[in-house]
């Protein structure tokens, strides 16, 4: 299904009737605007043309691509009347689409911006043609707004930070501007306005690419609460300890987490955004068979783990073309006939590339193995920066000036140690470097992914032509050598590269050294394994996977109802199971009028009183609401509560009627005069012995931590330490005592910021269980129960009255509510908002029994 406003878009963009919108399903590389000189050949024209013809759009899963820049290239024509348009070859983004868009039953639109800028006269003419002809929506932006957002918020904060940069100064990274943080904001909504132009939302996936449109999720989400939709970051996610710094941290991290998906290139990525949601958001992840997720709101939001790939069929192409060749066999004559031995390294000319280490440490290696002088050259290709500013401009300066020193104080009238290529290469040329360079180095400092030692090993791996240009035999093995940063993210997948710390230059010649002394059979080896991982693990691999996760992480879309709550980037949904609903008063209040016989069961912490309270004892208005409900006859009001029965004991002692069950319910009575029994056999509490010096050992190594011993459990309590280390040493606790305590009659639970032992069999729900059966005893078939908590704990009760619905505990027409206190995934079917909530309701039903016993309650 295609949806109305998709239809009107293609049908403007083809000039055609509502009726007959038709869009060609093939792109061809190159296409002009009307009035455009071509620059096709007649048999592209004809095949578009007749692609064009027999296409039309179809009900197929389509895919919404969403990146700063359009896998477009554009060039004005000289007379400076028309655009002239290509597909960019270079474009991870088309090489998504080539890797798994003709072959999967798939339709890929593409969202972005250009990289030039069209006068908004012509805007209208460019779009028609980008969507009839590549499927590409253009997104416009004003110079100036296009300049903060780029390059003010996105390159001079979002992309120093991410790579470790703390603006300590303002010569180091930009400092936080509220001014271009306001302009991400708003490009981020132009490209949300954009996609709604074309997204069909019950059918269609959105994925979303890289730092630069991180808020867009929420502006999607808010929109379309059921979105189906993926983000991954291309660069580096840093430690909390770095992103905290940043003045809208939290509202970047509620943004990504409106996706459904979130992919990062390798898990320390994924581990810092974890631990920045657990410290900022107080958000904790698990994992279930393999797939990593948080729950927000009860939505899950899936983590994804995967480094993107290389195009193998472009680079077979470029491996295979003429003009590779040729340049193959002119640098072998430059190089490898005279003797010489090539290093190579491939980088953007910026501050974390460490193109200046690079050369420090082949300098240190010049110096310490004289051997090599006069064979070795280190060609280092400089790409033009990205990004601009001071400090590229010093970079560049500092490379020059390294350059001509080495060269001076190791060059030869016809030997250059170090050769600079700072002007932009063809693709063939670069592919042609890589054949003959015996080992590639990459040394930045920082980076996401970088593909390059990738391009490498396949470029190594040549095909027929190149063996034969190189002289090689169809038998000889395929040899590669790799030097790498511990910092980018393909290092963890070159298991055969040598790992190198780029700030230890001697460690980095030490290096380079061993690439060049290292036996040919050792080589052939490391190459083989990394061809096989490489040439496996492409492009294509990684859109699959990723795309196949997102779908099966929007599956639970249907099985849920979902709402948005919160303001602005403080935007989120909640989603919960379709027979989730809140507590209606007049629905309750209704039953509870109607009915004689009335258990009614709560939680106190968290329920009755927030747990934020400072004061956790009972108001003088909760102990009047609790009297008037437990005066009423036809009512057994029961409180639940993890507390000590002496603390219980006090707080309530003015309510004679009230049941309580104190410790999770090993203890209870029905009224304060009964004697205090135990649900479950008195234990031997010996095992106290053995697992408090355990929980002291804990406590004195986890600063912020603290034991609440109680009559019948030990509780540890890490609330106040440091959340993720509290974590750790919580599991380890978990284990340690589970190991000690193997044969005590205890059970070792985790909770929420705590580890509690306590006896088997204890729990809230046999509380439930034994106030049903002691009402059943006393021939009282309860025909109203309504059962109040807010946490884990409570789930077994609801689990129990719900259960026993179909059971002979209660009244065939039984009128049962399980409510749990805020929107979250509950057995309960009820719920309501806050504490607040919970004591109106309280004292609304205790006023219907303080009227239907003849006296009354304000409320």
């Amino acid at each position: 299904m295609v949806s109305k406003s998709y239809s009107n878009l293609l049908e403007l963009a083809s000039g055609e009737s509502p009726s007959l919108g038709r869009i060609s399903r093939g792109i061809p590389r190159v296409v002009t605007a009307p009035g455009i000189v071509p620059d096709l050949d007649d048999s592209e024209d004809d095949a578009s043309n007749a692609s064009s013809e027999r296409s039309s759009l179809s009900p197929r899963d389509r895919t919404i691509i969403v990146a700063n820049q359009l896998p477009i290239r554009v060039q004005r024509h000289p007379e400076g009347r028309t655009w002239t348009f290509s597909l960019d070859q270079d474009s991870l983004l088309l090489q998504l689409k080539d890797s798994i868009g003709e072959h999967a039953d798939m339709e890929l639109i593409y969202v972005g911006c250009l990289r030039e800028e069209i006068p908004v006269a012509e805007q209208d003419e460019v779009s028609q043609t980008l969507l009839e002809s590549f499927r590409c929506v253009p997104v416009f932006l004003p110079a100036d707004l296009r300049s903060r957002f780029y390059h003010g918020f996105c390159k001079q904060q979002l992309w120093p930070l991410f790579h470790y940069m703390l603006p300590l100064s303002p010569d180091l990274g930009g400092r936080f501007d509220r001014n271009l943080w306001q302009a991400y904001v708003s490009v981020n909504k132009i490209f949300a306005d954009m996609i709604l132009e074309v997204i069909n939302p019950d059918d269609d996936f959105v994925w979303v690419h890289d730092y630069h449109l991180m808020v867009l999720p929420t502006f999607l989400r808010k929109r379309f609460n059921r979105v189906k939709l993926g983000f991954f970051l291309h660069s580096p996610f840093p430690s909390s300890e770095i992103y905290k710094t940043l003045p809208v941290r939290e509202e970047l991290l509620r943004a990504l987490l409106n996706s459904d998906l979130i992919g990062f290139h390798t898990f320390d990525y994924a581990r810092h955004f974890l631990s920045c949601c657990s410290r900022m958001l107080g958000l904790s992840y698990e994992s279930k068979r393999g797939y990593i997720g948080l729950e927000y709101y009860g939505r899950t939001v899936s983590i994804k783990i995967l480094p993107v790939g290389i195009y193998m069929g472009q680079l077979g192409l470029v491996l295979s073309r003429s003009e590779t060749e040729a340049k193959v066999a002119e640098l072998i004559k430059q190089f490898c006939d005279r003797g010489r031995v090539m290093l190579l390294g491939v980088d953007d000319m910026d501050i974390f590339k460490g193109i200046s280490l690079k050369l420090l440490a082949f300098e240190q290696l010049l110096m310490q193995h004289p051997e090599w002088r006069g064979r070795v050259v280190l060609v280092q290709i400089a790409n033009p920066a990205r990004g601009r500013g001071k400090d590229v401009k010093e970079v560049q300066a500092e490379s020059y000036a390294m350059v001509k020193r080495i060269n001076e104080a190791f060059g030869l009238p016809d030997y250059k140690p170090v050769i600079l290529i700072d002007k932009p290469l063809q693709f063939y040329e670069r592919m042609a470097y890589y054949v003959v360079a015996e080992c590639c180095l990459v040394t930045a400092v920082r980076d996401g992914m970088n593909l390059i030692p990738y391009e490498y090993i396949i470029a190594r791996h040549g095909n027929d032509n190149l063996d034969r240009v190189l002289g090689l035999s169809p038998s000889t093995p395929k040899k590669s050598m790799l030097v790498v940063s511990e910092f980018i993210g393909c290092s963890p997948s070159l298991s055969g590269a040598i790992r190198v710390n780029p700030w230890n230059i001697d460690a980095v010649a030490d290096a380079m050294d061993s690439a060049l002394e290292m036996a040919e059979a050792e080589k052939h080896l490391r190459h083989e394994k990394h061809y096989k991982y490489v040439s496996s693990h492409d492009v294509g691999y990684w859109a699959k996977s990723f795309l196949q996760d997102l779908e099966r992480t929007c599956k639970e879309h249907s099985r849920r109802r979902s709402w948005g709550i919160g303001f602005g980037l403080k935007f989120r949904v909640v989603a919960l199971d379709l027979n989730f609903r809140k507590l209606s008063m007049e629905h309750i209040v209704s039953a509870y009028r109607r009915t004689n016989t009335r258990a009614i069961i709560f939680d106190y912490d968290g329920t009755l009183m927030p747990q934020a309270s400072i004061d956790k004892g009972p108001s003088a208005k909760s102990i009047e609401i609790l009297n008037s409900l437990c005066r009423d006859k036809n009512n057994l009001v029961f409180l639940v509560s993890a507390r000590s029965r002496s603390t219980l004991s006090d707080w309530f002692s003015p309510c004679e009627n009230l049941g309580i069950a104190a410790e999770h319910g090993y203890f209870f009575r029905l009224k304060r005069d009964a004697e205090w029994e135990t649900c479950v056999a008195v234990a031997d509490r010996s095992w106290k012995q053995i697992a408090e010096p355990v929980m002291k050992l804990y406590t004195e190594t986890t600063d912020g931590s603290t034991i609440d011993n109680k009559e019948t459990a030990l509780v540890w309590c890490y609330e106040d330490a440091d959340p993720d280390f509290g974590s750790c040493q919580a599991k380890e606790l978990l284990d340690h005592l589970e190991s000690v305590l193997t044969n005590e009659p205890v059970s070792v639970k985790s909770g929420s910021n705590n580890v509690e032992v306590k006896p088997q069999g204890v729990s809230k729900g046999l509380v439930a269980q034994r106030l049903l059966s002691t009402m059943k005893e006393r021939d009282l078939l309860p025909d109203f129960i309504l059962c109040i908590g807010d946490d884990h704990s409570d789930e077994d009760m609801f689990e129990v009255i719900t259960s026993a619905v179909s059971s002979s505990s209660l009244s065939p027409t039984a009128e049962v509510f399980a409510c749990t206190v805020g929107r979250k995934p509950s057995k309960a079917k009820y719920y309501l908002d806050d504490t607040a909530e919970i004591v109106r309701l309280m004292q609304g039903l205790a006023s219907v029994s303080e009227q239907m016993l003849g006296g009354s309650v304000q409320v």
